[in-house]
């Protein structure tokens, strides 16, 4: 079971309860947070609300979302995008809109159903049933690379360089208008867009050290 509490901005007075918890959570539908609202499991200000609930500032929304249901996860056919394979490691590009492991409202179709298929019994067991193998994520609208780790030795050597950082990770971003300077260093603290809660940028008062 997982808990979060989040502090509402000006920005996002007046919205839904329903799309702002959406917003928050891309991977997890709306759908889901309006049946765990009829639930009880999301509060605001220590009550419970409706989905149509229109958000002020300064409200304390906590939630609490149900651990995934321990079904089955089966193997499905899936093409995968691999990039590199030997007996430790396996690589894969993931597509945009695929979620990487199952969830709650994403319990099939995942990059999870598809290495289960790919590997076999070749996973790594240490995140347990519903993450074999997956040693990192990214989000279910970004393309990108994931190594997956067919053995709990690979899984373990690599959690440890990706602590470390001598694993290192590039992200390639779009940027819209007039740049000026062919390189730079953003320096700041990285946390939720207060205007859109899909998007990242410098939030000097919610966010963390890059």
């Amino acid at each position: 079971m997982n808990r979060d509490t989040f502090e509402v901005q000006s920005e996002q007075e007046g919205e839904r309860l329903d799309k702002y918890l959406s917003s928050i959570y891309p991977d997890i539908s709306r759908s889901f947070f309006q049946r765990i609202l009829k639930e009880n499991q999301i509060l605001v200000n220590d009550k419970p609300q409706k989905a149509n609930y229109r958000l002020k500032a300064d409200d304390i929304v906590d939630v609490t979302i149900p651990d995934a249901v321990q079904t089955p996860i089966l193997p499905q056919d899936i093409p995968l995008d691999i990039l590199y394979e030997d007996d430790d490691v396996l690589v894969v590009n993931k597509p945009k809109g695929m979620v990487v492991h199952p969830s709650a409202g994403h319990y099939s179709d995942t990059l999870v159903n598809a290495i289960m298929y790919h590997c076999k019994d070749s996973l790594s067991g240490i995140n347990g049933e519903i993450r074999p193998g997956i040693v990192h994520r990214i989000d279910m609208d970004t393309t990108g690379s994931l190594i997956v780790c067919k053995n709990d030795e690979s899984h373990i050597k690599i959690s440890e360089q990706i602590k470390d950082h001598s694993c290192n990770r590039i992200y390639v971003g779009i940027v819209c208008g007039n740049v000026k300077d062919d390189e730079g260093t953003i320096e700041g603290a990285i946390g939720r867009n207060p205007n859109d809660r899909k998007k990242m940028a410098i939030n000097e008062k919610n966010g963390k050290p890059a």
